[in-house]
């Protein structure tokens, strides 16, 4: 009888919040249409902007490559908030307000993390200075400043810094934890087959700490990244990247008036001179604020919802399409799940390939990269489409995002052309394939497995027991086979020599200014460049538009306007450290493989 009670207390509880929520969603959605209509009506006209209008560009606004709309389940349950801008929305703005006469400045507004990665940075750092460029004035200010806020704060022609705030100036760090000793302890096995010596994606399962090669590779991709940071800082400012060095290796933190005797800001002042500052680029006297704003000012999000992009909205028969591949690479269909993160699923990026080739309007097609790999299967699905639309006479363009390793490399490997920035993370051109098993995990609670088969290895796969030299010889023999089919694939698209490819390979991670002198990637620049190219290679002139793939959900999209909050907060120690195992884990979910092989990116690469 309780049972029963506890069922249909449940059922009676699910249908009730069923019942709240189509209600919800119904009269949302009757007004949703409406607002959808006006939405669509409102994009790409003209920005209602004031005369003499500041733009506010909040460095802590989430910028990513392509649009991220989670849809209401994972809005309602789970927390998950929309990114507000995509890169190029962002780049867009920012290159049509330098021309706007109603745009007299750009303040750069200092959070409290930078929402944006370091390569995609690198581009939307060039579309401020072609602001500062137009002969507008940029300003910048926060409190503190980390390495990589000055990085976009250092385009500006005023950096500014509050009197008991410190400019962060001491280097990059990488930490991995590993986990054998805590697996050991707990009772779970884990083997491995792989090949490359610097394909260490498996090392924190199998080790304590670093291998010798995976220090090494870690180490020259910090400092090729630190060094690049480094350059374009200093580059607009009177100083030098080895002062900046000197800086890193001695003091680490400037305090208010030493920032300012070593060049790094121009002035220490408080937020209110900042304001007055910006109200002088107005015309604005203190009786002409209204209580909401302290100057007039748009923001980027608000211009960059509104501003046409003359890419998109050229009247073309002739389309060059960009295709956002963001995420770890899957097999099948792919969902990012309930509250899941966004992947690249094989089926269906191959689908969206196959379909812009079977379009006559599509003439040429721009494949933005940002995927630490994944699936092995699923990347040669994809790399497929690749191969029958340049077949069809479609030049593909690679544009490499933040990362763009292993599968994210072997998908980009045949490409007319690949463009990268120089803190593009790629390469990582290895392979390896991860068995766990559960046997003495079980022995430890009691718990134990029995069957029967029919041939040796038809139980070759099972995680109730470890695999046996046989096993593994077989499992080695198949991972070894895919690595040459990846060689095989880098040699072909980059034209490269067997043997410089077999040397450079190895699991091996490079940045994308090592990539480039090593023939990797074919010219440094961000997506603005790739589409250019993907222009020149299709002879179109100026006679093409822009399509940009895959289309947003209208609804999804409507429904997240109403719960906005893109904003990057730093969060306290223990939630960072949460997350970053939460984010360890979804890695694991997401090891779909039907032959249990990946090409993977060794670790997440994020910015402190």
């Amino acid at each position: 009888m309780r049972q029963f009670w506890k069922f249909t207390l449940a059922s009676l509880t699910g249908t009730f919040l069923f019942v709240v929520l189509f209600s919800v969603f119904t009269a949302i959605g009757a007004v949703g249409l409406v607002g959808i209509l006006a939405a669509n009506m409102a994009k790409g006209s003209t920005p209602l902007v004031e005369k003499d209008s500041v733009m506010v560009y909040d460095l802590s606004t989430i910028i990513s490559d392509s649009e991220v709309v989670p849809s209401p389940t994972d809005i309602l349950f789970v927390g998950q908030r929309p990114g507000q801008l995509t890169l190029r929305e962002a780049v867009v703005a920012l290159r049509a307000a330098a021309e706007d006469d109603r745009i007299t400045g750009l303040y750069l507004k200092g959070g409290s993390e930078l929402g944006i990665g370091l390569a995609s940075q690198t581009e939307l750092r060039k579309a401020i200075e072609v602001f500062r460029d137009s002969g507008k004035p940029v300003i910048a200010y926060d409190v503190s400043w980390t390495e990589r806020e000055y990085l976009m704060a250092s385009a500006a022609q005023s950096v500014y810094m509050n009197p008991f705030g410190n400019l962060e100036m001491n280097g990059l760090y990488a930490e991995m934890m590993y986990q054998a000793e805590a697996l050991s302890k707990l009772g779970v096995g884990v083997q491995v087959t792989r090949v490359g010596k610097y394909k260490s994606a498996v090392e924190p399962l199998l080790r304590n700490d670093m291998s010798p090669e995976e220090r090494d590779q870690t180490q020259r991709l910090l400092r090729e990244l630190w060094q690049s940071i480094l350059e374009s800082s200093a580059q607009p400012r009177p100083v030098t990247a080895q002062a900046l060095q000197n800086i890193a290796n001695n003091q680490g933190f400037l305090f208010g008036e030493e920032a300012k005797t070593q060049q790094l800001v121009d002035q220490i002042v408080y937020e209110d001179e900042v304001i007055a500052e910006l109200r002088s680029h107005t015309n604005q006297s203190e009786d002409d604020l209204d209580d909401e704003e302290d100057f007039r000012q748009v923001s980027l999000q608000h211009y960059a919802d509104m501003a046409e992009d003359t890419l998109t909205s050229r009247s073309s028969s002739n389309q060059i399409a960009v295709v956002y591949a963001e995420g770890q690479i899957v097999d099948g269909d792919g969902s990012s799940g309930f509250g899941g993160s966004q992947v690249i699923a094989g089926n269906q990026m191959a689908q969206q390939l196959r379909e812009l080739r079977l379009d006559e309007e599509v003439k040429a097609v721009v494949l933005r990269v940002n995927s630490p790999g994944g699936s092995a299967i699923a990347s040669e699905i994809i790399l497929r489409e690749v191969r029958l639309l340049q077949e069809s006479g479609k030049p593909v363009i690679v544009s490499m995002g933040d990362v763009a390793a292993s599968g994210g490399y072997w998908i980009a490997s045949l490409a007319d052309r690949i463009v990268a920035e120089p803190t593009t993370i790629t390469g990582s051109i290895g392979v390896f394939s991860l068995f766990v098993n559960l046997e003495d995990l079980g022995g430890k609670v009691g718990v134990s497995w029995d069957g029967v088969k029919t041939s040796d290895l038809a139980d070759i796969f099972t995680s109730t027991r470890p695999k046996t030299a046989k096993e593994l010889t077989i499992l080695q023999k198949s991972v070894d086979q895919i690595y040459d089919e990846f060689l095989a694939r880098v040699v072909e698209g980059r034209e490269l020599p067997a043997a410089k490819v077999a040397e450079i390979a190895q699991g091996r991670v490079w940045s994308g200014q090592a990539a480039k002198d090593l023939g990797l990637v074919d010219e440094l620049g961000g997506l603005e460049r790739a589409i250019e190219v993907a222009a020149e290679m299709s002879d179109l002139g100026e006679d093409w538009r822009l399509q940009e793939y895959p289309e947003g959900d209208e609804w999804n999209r409507f429904f997240a306007s109403f719960f906005e909050s893109a904003r990057a907060e730093r969060p306290d120690p223990l939630t960072a450290q949460l997350e970053k195992l939460k984010q360890d884990v979804k890695i694991i979910q997401q090891l779909n493989d039907p032959r249990g092989i990946y090409a993977l990116l060794p670790y997440q690469i994020k910015f402190d």
